[in-house]
């Protein structure tokens, strides 16, 4: 007579290695695509773009230090309002500084490659000047000030809105967020910025859909849906919809070609691939305490 738990425990073990093998795919195949799109296709360099669509424009914005001012618009105030009675976020430091910090080395050493190969550049009009790996200091603080406060916003619309207004709907926007960045992604395959950003965020969040905790998934739609109107208008800023040139420049070739006033939209996903990342490495963290 076979054993059914010898049965069991057999089909846990090969299930848990399906599970594995298909991990490793999902792995491989974004590896694959980013290493073939950024290996064969070719940048047309020098054609970055002066030219934007404006919102409006300011004169106390044309300085060395409007990529700075940004920073301290975006810190200051959030990391004062972190000290809080209610949300407490400061006590959530310990498990928001390592994943910003390997998203972030992540995020800088993209950076760093789509800088040196023209898909975008920075207009030195702005930059107080300070340059590390090719990178304005200021870019480099973006990956630091922009995900402190965008979680910091998860957080209090987490304690202030109880109910998970999204859950309902979370699967369902998922498969759909799925199927429409992995789709543009491969559309605009020799769009370099395009096609990395969409089919990185699209496999992102397949992995997750598969094999993540999904309790989270409806809030963070919720939080990036309330923190895009900001964005859009930090962003504006950068990308020169209120300055005379914009900050941040970028390479036609490259880009999907489609703004939200001056804001290319792949920059929405782009903010949504890092945020999503960082806010799963904090809930995972969050949820072992011990280990930290």
């Amino acid at each position: 007579m076979i054993n059914s738990e010898v049965i069991d425990n057999g089909t846990d073990v090969h299930s848990k290695s399906t599970t594995q093998w298909v991990k490793w795919i999902i792995i491989g195949i974004a590896l694959l695509l980013v290493f073939l799109q950024w290996s064969f296709d070719t940048v047309d360099r020098e054609q970055l773009i002066y030219e934007v669509p404006k919102w409006a424009q300011f004169d106390l914005l044309e300085s060395h230090w409007t990529y700075f001012y940004l920073h301290l618009f975006t810190i200051v105030p959030v990391f004062l309002l972190s000290f809080d009675k209610n949300v407490h976020f400061y006590k959530k430091w310990k498990y928001l500084l390592p994943p910003t910090l390997i998203v972030g080395a992540i995020f800088i050493a993209w950076d760093v490659v789509f800088t040196a190969r023209e898909v975008w550049g920075f207009n030195h009009d702005y930059l107080s000047g300070i340059f590390l790996m090719g990178l304005p200091l200021e870019e480099i603080l973006f990956f630091v000030t922009v995900p402190y406060a965008c979680v910091f916003v998860y957080e209090c619309l987490n304690f202030y809105i109880k109910p998970d207004l999204i859950k309902p709907f979370e699967q369902g926007i998922s498969l759909a967020l799925i199927v429409l960045f992995m789709s543009i992604g491969l559309w605009k395959f020799w769009n370099m910025y395009t096609s990395t950003t969409f089919l990185l965020a699209g496999l992102f969040l397949l992995y997750h859909l598969l094999f993540l905790d999904g309790t989270y998934r409806g809030r963070f739609y919720l939080a990036f849906f309330v923190i895009w109107a900001p964005f859009l208008l930090v962003n504006g800023v950068l990308t020169g919809g209120f300055t005379e040139a914009p900050i941040v420049i970028y390479n036609p070739a490259e880009f999907f070609g489609v703004r939200i006033g001056s804001v290319p939209i792949d920059d929405s996903v782009y903010n949504f691939l890092m945020l999503f990342a960082i806010v799963t490495g904090f809930e995972y963290l969050r949820k072992k305490p011990k280990m930290l």
